[in-house]
């Protein structure tokens, strides 16, 4: 392949970000948003102005085209990163499947839970044909906000994030073609790992709800992490926790624990998660949210502890507290998440027996013992 060519798909925080650092890099990037008006001054100044941490990327990124018509973003893109809420990857895939073309490379960034296997259904299930290698990342790369029109601000860049194919037999083939912009992307094993990998699930949800009363009562005036993981939600977490581990346990996978992941994203320690938490320097002065409606509970309870509570439910697994988090977010949203969030049937895998659905991630080919 020549030099890759770079569809965004999503002009929010990361959307943009993603979008003007690849032009600062040099790669042609077309920036697709489904509403124009949130675009229309990228568009009329050709590009986003970029600012950075000292050592980070900076400047003014030219990009070749800006559009909210799918058909014309997809027509020369080699590489689709799709940086919208898990929420959307569903319409996200509907609105590509005319337009695809064999070769291309489809990556979400981040997948959430279950991402790249609902992707692929929907793709499926409206009749695509062309044969695209999809892909998700376990988290966002970059940390980052939109600054203005035309403006984003990155705060880092991660220095590793797992990512793994649809079917992981891919996996090293989207690694080859996204080294040159990101050598940062490793091999993530396959999209059961990264799913039940994703850390957000554990830390976003709980912590808003338990503290909702303080949210409301203040308008998020407080620490998120330091003020609102207080001991006994902590416990909450540690127990979340526990019942994602054991899930991908279930299904083969040894998943990592939030004070593994603290110690290898952070390098905090403790001997519970209360502790590590509060020995993580990065966690001072974030603020909690303002609100109850925020993406914590309507992005992180369907697209993420909704599937891990499904794969336990089908595949054994006792996941009570999961379920009190998914319950609390119901009744706190007048909302059924349950029928919103990723299912194993909206995923296409509620039939499969493990062995099925390990050979299913890693071949793309469902067959039936």
């Amino acid at each position: 392949m020549t030099q890759a060519r770079y569809l965004v798909i999503g002009a929010g925080h990361g959307g943009k970000a993603m979008a003007a650092h690849l032009a600062l890099m040099g790669f042609q990037v077309t920036l697709y948003n489904r509403t124009f008006n949130n675009i229309s001054a990228i568009r009329q100044r050709r590009g986003i102005e970029l600012e950075s941490f000292e050592q980070g990327p900076r400047g003014f990124g030219r990009l070749a085209l800006v559009t909210s018509d799918m058909a014309e973003a997809l027509a020369d893109a080699d590489i689709v990163m799709v940086v919208v809420p898990s929420t959307a990857h569903a319409d996200i895939a509907r609105a590509c499947t005319a337009c695809l073309r064999d070769g291309q490379f489809i990556v979400l960034h981040p997948g959430r839970t279950g991402g790249a296997l609902e992707f692929a259904k929907v793709l499926r299930d409206s009749g695509c044909k062309a044969d695209i290698t999809l892909a998700e990342a376990e988290t966002l790369i970059y940390a980052s906000r939109s600054d203005g029109p035309a403006q984003s601000r990155i705060f880092g860049i991660k220095e590793t994030v797992p990512l793994a194919a649809f079917p992981s037999c891919r996996t090293q083939q989207v690694l080859d073609v996204l080294a040159p912009a990101y050598p940062q992307f490793i091999d993530g094993g396959d999209v059961l790992h990264t799913g039940l990998n994703n850390m957000g699930a554990i830390f976003h949800p709980a912590l808003t709800l338990l503290n909702a009363g303080r949210i409301e009562s203040t308008g998020g005036d407080f620490q998120f992490y330091l003020d609102g993981a207080t001991p006994s939600v902590a416990r909450m977490l540690e127990e979340l926790d526990r019942e994602r581990v054991t899930v991908a346990a279930a299904l083969g996978i040894r998943a990592r624990t939030a004070l593994e992941w603290l110690k290898m994203a952070y390098n905090a320690t403790g001997n519970t998660l209360y502790e590590a938490i509060h020995n993580q320097p990065g966690y001072r002065g974030i603020p909690a949210p303002a609100t109850l409606n925020n993406r914590y509970i309507f992005e992180d309870v369907p697209m993420s502890l909704v599937p891990i509570a499904a794969f336990g439910q089908r595949y054994g697994v006792a996941v009570g507290a999961i379920d009190a988090i998914i319950r609390l977010a119901c009744i706190v949203h007048q909302t059924d998440y349950w029928r919103r969030g990723r299912t194993l049937a909206k995923l296409g895998i509620e039939q499969l027996a493990v062995n099925e659905l390990q050979r299913y991630v890693e071949t793309g080919e469902m067959q039936k013992d």
